[in-house]
Order: C-alpha cells, then sequence, then structure tokens
C-alpha cells in the first residue's frame, strides 16, 4: 500500500506532506499545477517511461523523447476530461513500427494511469520520429 499526504495551506492551495515527492496544487493559481494538469502530467509520464522502456529494451537509437498533451473538458461539473490527445516526438534511429509498438504496450498493458481513467475517456496518440533535420510524422 501506498500512502501519500496534502496539506490545506489556506483558500484552495495543497503541499504535499511530510516524508512524500514535493508537490504543490492549487486550483487556479497561474503557474502552479492543478489537480487536472497534475493528473495530465501522470499520464503522460506513465505512457512516456513506458515507451522509454521499451524502446531501450528493444537496443533502439533513442536519443530524445518528449510528450505533448491536449485534451477537451465536460463543460459542466465535474469538468472531466472527455477526450485526450498524446503526441510523442521520438528523435534517433528508432524505427516507426518499434515507436507505434511501444505506445500501443503501453496503452494497453503497462500504464496504469490510463487504465485508472474512465474507459469513456477517448484517449488518442500520435507520433513523430526525428532524424537529424529530417522529420517524419506518423499517426497509428
Amino acid at each position: 500500500m501506498s500512502t501519500l499526504t496534502l496539506v490545506w495551506q489556506g483558500d484552495l492551495k495543497f503541499v504535499s506532506g511530510p516524508g512524500g515527492p514535493p508537490i504543490e496544487l492549487h486550483s487556479s493559481t497561474p503557474h502552479v499545477l492543478s489537480p487536472t494538469q497534475a493528473l495530465a502530467y501522470a499520464l503522460m509520464g506513465c505512457m512516456a517511461m513506458d515507451v522509454v522502456h521499451v524502446l531501450q529494451k528493444g537496443r533502439h537509437d533513442l536519443q530524445a523523447l518528449s510528450v505533448d498533451f491536449a485534451s477537451t473538458r465536460v463543460a459542466d461539473p465535474p469538468r472531466r476530461y472527455a477526450s485526450i490527445h498524446l503526441h510523442f516526438v521520438v528523435t534517433g534511429g528508432v524505427p516507426d513500427s518499434a515507436v507505434a509498438h511501444a505506445i500501443e504496450l503501453s496503452r494497453t498493458t503497462y500504464c496504469s494511469v490510463s487504465h485508472s481513467l474512465r474507459p469513456e475517456i477517448a484517449i488518442k496518440t500520435t507520433f513523430e520520429v526525428r532524424t537529424g533535420d529530417e522529420k517524419l510524422d506518423r499517426n497509428p
């Protein structure tokens, strides 16, 4: 079992409690994570770590990886995510098929964050592979 603590700081501001990794969450303070942004980073981090792990395990020439997040949210409270689009940018000599396979393994098997989200949230993934000055867009 894992335990974490959030401590109220007044208004709608919280910080992590003793013994946990540092995090600060606010409802609407600019440049401070909101809970929904923290969830977005958790999803991006989970899937990106899976993709890196799978590509490295396959001994591919992975030089860099980044993930962009875009979403739509339901207009009425609780304003949950309705759809999510993750776009992976992979740099190195990595075959398209290996990137597509790594993303699919993360989505279907490994990423505990995506598996913790409501099943009706549409999660779309795309990727591009960059090698040197060349940029190839891929949409699996």
